[in-house]
């Protein structure tokens, strides 16, 4: 095949569409599942269009994974249920000016071989950013109503539904048997701000935009919560029906609306492509004025014969489009540029703005994100910026006005400012993360947490909650504070949620940890790079952890100019090569080690949690078995035991548990729910057993 200058050959775009069906699953899952949308809407649209673009030209390697193929996200475990939709809840393709929306008219036309003289009409209506809704009513009367999830599953949201005013319990006048009204969940615009407002007063989350509100609302456990928001309801279409009441969409609209369920006021029948781009025209000028958030507006072929006659594609109609808006931009000058620093220990520039209003919004903060993306747009403080609200919810810098304009530039800092500690970037990073970890203030708590979560040290009773009380009361700052926790027995005592026996539980549990699993007290110092299966590689080859440091500062000798000729040592390439020589570490290993205990802050964290516990030398009594000196990988829900168990059991039959399948990977324990790791293995040719097959593995051990 030949490829045009845009496209790349055919491994590179193999390669490209793996990592383009990651990152658009990554986003559909924060923006559909957890209501927290990562990136902007242009960004998530480049993608999909790339995507396209990549799969027309190589149809042959279209994923499994393929995004093409999928609406919104699968529904997770969820305490409101599921239902599966009896038609499926599909998504709509995009255009992005009026040469698209001029193809695709044109496209429905070749499609259904009309002459140019015979009339095509289209409804068209302001598309509204909230949450996809589906409601069923039998004999007239609501029966259910659920998200779209992924289209054919989503969340029993009936109970909260309830609670919205524009839902009607039962239609007004006659209506078929069955019939389900699709639209869309919002919050306006004023209510928002006021719902924030309150959530802010009362000390609870705050929410980002209208559209998360919404869905976080709507998505509510307890539907006393939903019924204290203020949530709206506007249709748009229908799924399974008995019978349709009309011959066309405006029509059947208008039914909709007679049967008391609000439809758009924009609501509008178009009869040919001058009378769409005129009513997109005024829809986009009144939109700053709207009540409520919408990002574009939607074209639906009118008549319900030609609907049918076009049909569907893998997960949109091809009788409809979506237009949507370009980002509202403004101008307006960087006041400061300040750093944060994330619980990750990553510095993220925020730069402070002279307030403007972009979209509705009055925006003064905005993200840099990384020193490379000042670096790019030359930004500096006293600069005049082009801002837009990307998909109108998250602020951005898309233009430098002053760039020629000689000013200093911006110093990134090289030490992090909340604890000073070396602030660093790894090879091939854009990231500069501080090499504090414990002992930074922005990461203290997150890091305390981790240390006592289930994979690492388990400490039960001291949660999340807790630790968060104890820190700001600066009884916690490091990991040997825990254990010191006894000489506080009586000011915990009596403490809101806090009896003698209680309090005497958890130091008991604190207590029992006084000789914890090396690996597991490794793994909880939250070292970058050293996940739970590092952790135990490392301890199984050191035995201790005082020879796991001698040889990791040994190895990262070359830290400063007095050092320069370290690296030459034979002592330092031994120590290295020891390293690298562990399967499953490499050269990024070495250098987190080499960062954490070249920090004395670290180094004296590190002795003073020492002084408190003893880990026992790491020495894992292996049995002769099958799979000894094998790599296996454990996926899906595991019914007989937990994770941790099974890569025990792997350890004790001398096999290596890894957390991902790779070229290496020799076996692979698949049990219910095992999605892209069983793939991959498939992909690979490795072997998959079930779990009943690794119980016989283990049990022939002995």
């Amino acid at each position: 095949m030949t490829t045009s200058p845009s496209l790349p050959n055919e491994a590179e775009a193999a390669n490209e569409l793996m990592r383009l069906a990651r990152k658009i699953n990554r986003a559909n899952k924060a923006y559909h599942l957890n209501d927290a949308p990562d990136i902007s809407d242009p960004e998530y649209d480049a993608l999909v269009r790339r995507n396209a673009e990549l799969e027309a030209a190589f149809p042959h390697l279209i994923r499994p994974d393929s995004p093409t193929n999928k609406v919104g996200h699968e529904v997770a475990a969820s305490p409101l249920g599921k239902v599966a939709h009896e038609v499926r809840m599909m998504s709509l393709d995009n255009a992005f000016s009026d040469e698209e929306v001029g193809e695709f008219t044109a496209r429905v036309r070749r499609f259904l071989n009309l002459a140019e003289d015979v009339p095509v009409a289209f409804t068209a209506e302001d598309k509204i950013d909230g949450l996809s809704l589906s409601l069923r009513y039998e004999q007239g009367k609501l029966v259910r109503a659920a998200t779209r999830g992924d289209g054919q599953v989503g969340e029993d949201v009936t109970a909260n539904v309830a609670h919205i005013l524009d839902i009607p319990q039962e239609l007004h006048g006659e209506a078929p048997e069955v019939f389900e009204i699709r639209g869309e969940v919002y919050m306006e615009r004023a209510a928002f701000a006021a719902l924030n407002e309150r959530q802010e007063l009362a000390g609870d989350k705050t929410f980002a935009n209208p559209r998360n509100a919404a869905a976080g609302s709507l998505r509510q456990k307890d539907a006393r919560v939903t019924a204290s928001r203020p949530l709206r309801f506007l249709a748009h279409g229908w799924g399974a029906a008995s019978s349709i009441p009309a011959s066309s969409q405006w029509a059947m609209m208008e039914q909709i609306a007679a049967w008391g369920v609000p439809v758009s006021p924009w609501l509008r029948r178009c009869e040919d492509l001058a009378q769409m781009f005129e009513h997109y025209r005024n829809i986009q000028v009144q939109r700053p004025d709207l009540p409520y958030e919408i990002d574009g507006v939607v074209y639906k072929v009118d008549d319900f014969g030609l609907q049918d006659r076009l049909g569907f594609v893998a997960k949109a109609p091809r009788w409809a489009i979506a237009r949507k808006f370009p980002a509202e931009q403004a101008e307006t000058t960087l006041e400061a540029i300040d750093i944060q620093v994330g619980r990750t220990g990553k510095l993220t520039p925020v730069g402070r703005l002279a307030p403007v209003l972009v979209g509705g919004v009055t925006v003064t903060n905005v993200t840099l994100h990384n020193r490379d993306e000042i670096a790019r747009l030359g930004v500096r403080i006293g600069d005049r910026v082009v801002l837009q609200r990307a998909g109108d919810v998250i602020p951005q810098v898309v233009e430098n006005l002053t760039r020629e304009v000689e000013r200093p530039a911006f110093d990134f800092p090289d030490h992090c400012p909340e604890c000073g500690s070396e602030a660093v970037a790894e090879e091939g990073e854009v990231d500069v993360r501080c090499t504090g970890g414990l002992i930074c203030p922005a990461q203290r708590t997150e890091r305390l947490k981790h240390f006592v979560s289930r994979g690492a040290l388990d400490i039960e009773g001291l949660g999340e909650k807790t630790i968060q009380e104890f820190f700001n009361l600066g009884w916690l700052e490091s990991p040997a504070d825990i254990f010191r926790l006894r000489r506080r027995r009586a000011d915990i005592v009596g403490r809101e949620g806090w009896q003698d026996k209680s309090v005497d539980n958890l130091l008991a549990a604190i207590e029992a940890k006084r000789q914890p699993d090396a690996a597991r007290l490794l793994f909880g110092l939250g070292i970058r790079h050293v996940g739970a299966v590092t952790a135990r590689d490392l301890c199984k080859r050191f035995v201790t952890l005082p020879a796991l440091r001698e040889v990791a500062q040994k190895a990262n000798q070359l830290r400063t100019d007095e050092d320069a000729g370290a690296a030459d040592l034979p002592e330092v390439a031994d120590a290295r090569a020891e390293l690298v020589g562990i399967d499953g570490i490499g050269p990024a290993v070495v250098e987190a080690l080499g960062d954490f205990f070249h920090e004395a802050h670290n180094v004296a964290v590190w002795e003073d949690l020492l002084s408190e516990v003893s880990p026992p030398d790491y020495v894992v009594e292996t049995k002769a078995s099958e799979v000894g000196g094998k790599t296996v990988v454990f996926t899906g829900k595991l019914e007989t035991m937990s994770r941790d168990e099974a890569k025990a059991q792997a350890e004790r039959l001398g096999a290596r548990a890894a957390g991902s399948v790779s070229a290496k990977t020799d076996l692979v324990v698949a049990g219910p729910g095992a999605g892209s790791k069983l793939a991959q293995a498939e992909k690979l040719g490795i072997a998959v057993i079930t779990e009943a097959e690794w119980a016989e593995i283990v049990a022939r051990a002995g």
